[in-house]
């Protein structure tokens, strides 16, 4: 049985497990406080070129995108996301449960538009009970987006002038970041993105690590005592440096985006055979995520001997699937994916 299911089904990169091992019993201070954990702090720092970045490690993508959300935010306000965003449609009402509303737009192949969110943020300040609303405090965008999309350095500046126009602060979720960073064409970097939003995260639990997500303040100061916040939020690990050991293996000698490099490129090699046999894709994603359209007959008859991702009903009663790659993803398994399309 062929696995396609997801970018996050193998334990860790062998570097990691190694790394892990080899200091497994030496003594060190807990709660990230520990020298591996620095030393990832400032390999990071220096790849987003940010030297002042303050820098945290939390456990997984939810847990993130709600200690974020809901640190930044005031008691009042919501957080502007796309339809499809991952806060709005796979993690369980979690930011709504931490006590802030998804302010839900229509995406574009799962990205939000500058001129969208502009459209509305005047809509709800020409309203004469804007007072009485929940008011926008936050642009949430993911890249790669839900459907393997990504934003360019331009749309990504002009969301950013928007969100500076109303008060709004930009949080980046990079659960995929990887993936994104090395896909074709792209121009958007990880220095980029720390120039141009208030929080990201750079995602380890779907690249390469056996779980984790550091977060990202490119200036400091944004949530005062966050290290204090993460503990509320049951989101801060004693054994701190097994997190901080897993980062600081990714961020040497390129290896985050060798292994990003490897999963889009199989990928690659997926979509064009896809397109060789006559799929329909429902979206050309240029990441690590492939999206065919297939009968229900066609679908039921490739689960026999692959697995895969269902993602929506088309009104036509046809289905889009996903097949994911991910860095530890064989050669000779997408040979066979593609024998059997």
């Amino acid at each position: 049985m062929q696995q396609f299911v997801s970018d996050y089904m193998e334990g860790a990169h062998p570097k990691i497990l190694e790394k892990l091992l080899e200091t497994n019993m030496e003594k060190t201070d807990g709660y990230g406080l520990d020298p591996y954990s620095e030393s990832a702090r400032e390999k990071i720092r220096k790849a987003v070129g940010a030297p002042e970045a303050e820098i945290y490690f939390l456990a997984g993508g939810t847990q993130t995108n709600e200690t974020v959300i809901s640190s930044v935010l005031r008691p009042y306000e919501g957080v502007i996301a796309a339809d499809t965003g991952h806060v709005n449609t796979h993690e369980a009402g979690a930011i709504e449960h931490g006590g802030h509303k998804v302010l839900t737009i229509a995406g574009e192949e799962g990205r939000l538009s500058a001129e969208k969110i502009r459209l509305w943020a005047e809509k709800f300040l020409s309203d004469a009970n804007h007072e009485h609303e929940v008011a926008p405090g936050m642009v949430y965008i993911s890249h790669p987006t839900e459907y393997g999309t990504l934003y360019t350095k331009e749309e990504l500046t002009k969301i950013r002038e928007v969100c500076l126009h109303y008060g709004m602060k930009l949080f980046l979720d990079g659960a995929r970041l990887g993936y994104g960073l090395a896909a074709e064409g792209t121009d958007l970097s990880l220095k980029d993105i720390a120039a141009l939003t208030d929080v990201f995260y750079i995602g380890g639990t779907k690249v390469g690590a056996l779980f984790g997500e550091a977060v990202v303040f490119p200036k400091p100061g944004l949530v005062p005592h966050f290290y204090t916040i993460t503990k509320q939020h049951g989101a801060m690990l004693a054994k701190g440096r097994i997190t901080g050991i897993q980062f600081d293996v990714l961020f040497t000698d390129g290896l985050y985006e060798k292994i990003g490099a490897h999963a889009v490129r199989l990928a690659r090699r997926i979509r064009e055979a896809l397109l060789k046999k006559g799929y329909e894709l429902y979206i050309d994603s240029p990441t690590n995520q492939i999206f065919p359209i297939v009968t229900k007959e066609k679908a039921k008859a490739l689960e026999e001997q692959v697995q895969y991702s269902f993602m929506e009903e088309l009104d036509d009663g046809r289905l889009v699937i996903r097949f994911c790659t991910s860095w530890a993803t064989r050669p000779e398994d997408v040979e066979e994916l593609v024998r059997l399309l």
